[in-house]
């Protein structure tokens, strides 16, 4: 059972209001509020540190998805590297028709870069 869901069951389980009927003394209900105090200042600690811990491991998935993107990306370009040399110009905007569009559309606008 993970450290979050302990505390969520003791949380449950804790009968505060019940307890603190039980007690006759002012002494044992000051010590009763203190260690209630104390109880709710833990599982304030700990909830942050879970919500901190959970936003790590969300962060740590993204980062690990972004690297598996680049690793793609990486090795794309490096097959595209070798290839660039005797690559086509058909070849390359087969891979690439986004770039193709463009390329005829500042063709048809009589637009050669310059």
């Amino acid at each position: 059972m993970s450290g979050k869901k302990i505390v969520e069951k003791a949380a449950k389980t804790i009968d505060w209001d019940g307890m603190s009927k039980l007690l006759i003394s002012d002494n044992a209900r000051k010590e009763f509020f203190n260690l209630r105090r104390a109880y709710e200042e833990v599982k304030r600690t700990l909830d942050t540190k879970f919500s901190q811990l959970k936003e790590a491991k969300e962060a740590e998935q993204r980062s690990l998805q972004e690297s598996e993107r680049l690793e793609k990306e990486i090795a794309k370009i490096q097959e595209l590297k070798k290839k660039i040399t005797t690559m086509t110009a058909d070849e390359y905007f087969a891979q690439y028709p986004e770039l193709k569009a463009k390329f005829d559309e500042e063709i048809k606008n009589d637009n050669w870069g310059y």
